[in-house]
């Protein structure tokens, strides 16, 4: 628990070093595009608009009660992209920038952090087409559910940063491990109730009950709930347990693993 502490105190006392790190990679990333920073925005949206034509117009897909599909998948799409790319970015954040950071007085448990702040830009864009399209193609308005979106948000950023830590730090120890993350993040993507609702009759009550041990699961059905106005989380004690146990575990894990190889992060690379 002590090399827990040790590393949200690093996170904390880093806090302005990593945002004005993530805004100068924002700017690097697009900065010899002509739409520039404009494509961090631009791009979560045609991915929404891909998918609302593949599956909302071509495939016909039903899902939670009258809730119009485009409504309901933008809005489970839009975590699930964030907490895709904030995985897979997170897992080679350490591997790929060990050695600068290793010259200067920087700790390198922030630079998984730094993702999750740099991936928020498209993250805002998508979440405000979300609400958008949701109140013209559904009719969705604000309501007293919305309150606990601060809620699944904080859930899914403690998220990511213990399975960030825990990834960035097994990428560097075993270096296949990135593309085993990689071809489990496509298949969560189906496995997560981004697409198609598995809350149903439809599938079987131990198939459904499996899924909801997901953590990408958890927070995609939050948000959904949160923006829909179906069910507070605290009526699912057992899944929020399961849930912060999930993130514990792995906080724990990768905070030991971290801080017993970083000395030696170098060498690995």
């Amino acid at each position: 628990m002590k090399e827990v502490i040790t590393l949200i105190k690093e996170q904390i006392q880093n806090l302005p070093i990593m945002f004005r790190v993530s805004k100068y990679q924002d700017k690097s990333d697009y900065q010899s595009h002509y739409l520039g920073i404009v494509w961090a925005y631009l791009y979560p949206i045609i991915q929404i608009l891909i998918y609302w034509l593949v599956f909302g117009v071509g495939l016909k897909k039903g899902t939670s009660g009258s809730v119009d599909y485009l409504t309901w998948m933008v809005i489970g799409i839009t975590p699930w992209f964030y907490m895709n790319s904030v995985t897979l970015d997170a897992s080679k954040s350490i591997y790929q920038q060990v050695g600068m950071v290793s010259k200067m007085k920087f700790p390198v448990s922030v630079l998984p952090s730094i993702k999750i702040l740099t991936n928020l830009s498209s993250f805002w864009a998508m979440l405000a087409c979300s609400i958008i399209l949701g109140y013209l193609k559904g009719g969705v308005l604000p309501n007293l559910y919305w309150i606990q979106w601060l809620y699944y948000f904080f859930a899914m950023i403690c998220w990511l940063l213990a399975f960030g830590i825990f990834n960035s730090t097994v990428t560097i120890l075993v270096r296949d491990y990135r593309i085993f993350l990689q071809s489990i993040m496509r298949v969560l993507f189906y496995m997560s109730g981004v697409l198609f609702n598995f809350e149903t009759n439809a599938f079987p009550a131990f198939f459904v009950r499996f899924l909801q041990l997901n953590p990408f699961f958890y927070i995609v059905s939050g948000f959904r709930e949160s923006m829909l106005g179906e069910d507070w989380f605290w009526q699912k004690p057992m899944l929020m347990l399961i849930f912060w146990l999930t993130v514990l575990f792995f906080l724990l894990v990768g905070s030991h693993l971290h801080y017993k190889f970083r000395a030696r992060f170098v060498d690995y690379i």
